[in-house]
């Protein structure tokens, strides 16, 4: 598997020097920026495959960063940030992030996420599913060959992360899929800031394919447990 070009936007010195020390040491091919205008035309210039983002820079918040960068491209973009409450990963991932991890973290941790999307890269590269094939649940409809869902005739805009976790409850419609289950299926692993991160997903995902999110029709909570796709008659 080829590595990816990746693209880290940091203006934290010592923070910015672990993980490009990190990148290098595991033969990753990098570039720096320490502010979003930077940022921004690296982006255009070399086109990185990754972007590994802090959210606190000098010049604009990274969260319009991240707004910015999805008017045009898909890149996937990692959150790494100080900003630790649910609100605030939230609104990086309601602007378009695929993943979030909090400081201080592990670079164990921070090359699982990076080999997670790695993955990601390479499996849309390689078309495994037949063309036409769709998956059909009351109002929602996946149509595997395109990327794409819809609510009805309205396609809904999901990020990667929430497409392969919307993916993965429609393989398993009807099963009970335990946190770890999903996790590791996720993100190749069962870290508990995973769990944390899965529930701020499933709550994006259901303001986006729950037309109540008080009664919710197609994802059912487990308490304790994981989640369930309800099978809609």
């Amino acid at each position: 598997m080829n590595k990816p070009l990746i693209l880290v936007v940091e203006d934290d010195a010592p923070i910015k020097n672990l993980i490009t020390t990190t990148l290098k040491t595991h033969d990753y091919k990098f570039l720096t920026a320490q502010n979003g205008e930077t940022a921004i035309r690296e982006i255009t210039s070399h086109s990185p495959d990754i972007i590994l983002l802090d959210l606190g820079l000098p010049d604009m918040d990274g969260v319009d960063l991240i707004k910015k960068v999805r008017t045009w491209s898909n890149v996937p973009i990692i959150v790494i940030s100080a900003r630790s409450e649910d609100a605030d990963k939230i609104e990086a991932l309601d602007a378009g992030a695929d993943d979030y991890l909090t400081k201080p973290f592990s670079v164990e941790e921070l090359l699982a996420r990076v080999r997670v999307t790695q993955r990601r890269l390479a499996a849309m590269q390689v078309d495994t599913i037949s063309a036409g094939s769709q998956f059909h649940n009351g109002s929602l409809t996946i149509d595997y060959a395109a990327g794409c869902a819809y609510l009805g005739k309205q396609e809904l805009h999901l990020t990667p992360i929430e497409y392969k976790l919307l993916c993965l409850m429609a393989r398993n419609v009807g099963k009970v899929l335990t946190h770890k289950f999903i996790t590791q299926n996720i993100w190749g692993s069962s870290w508990d800031s995973d769990i944390a991160s899965l529930r701020v997903f499933m709550a994006t995902l259901r303001k986006k394919i729950e037309p109540d999110t008080d009664s919710p029709q197609f994802i059912q909570t487990h308490i304790g447990v994981g989640y369930r796709m309800i099978k809609v008659e």
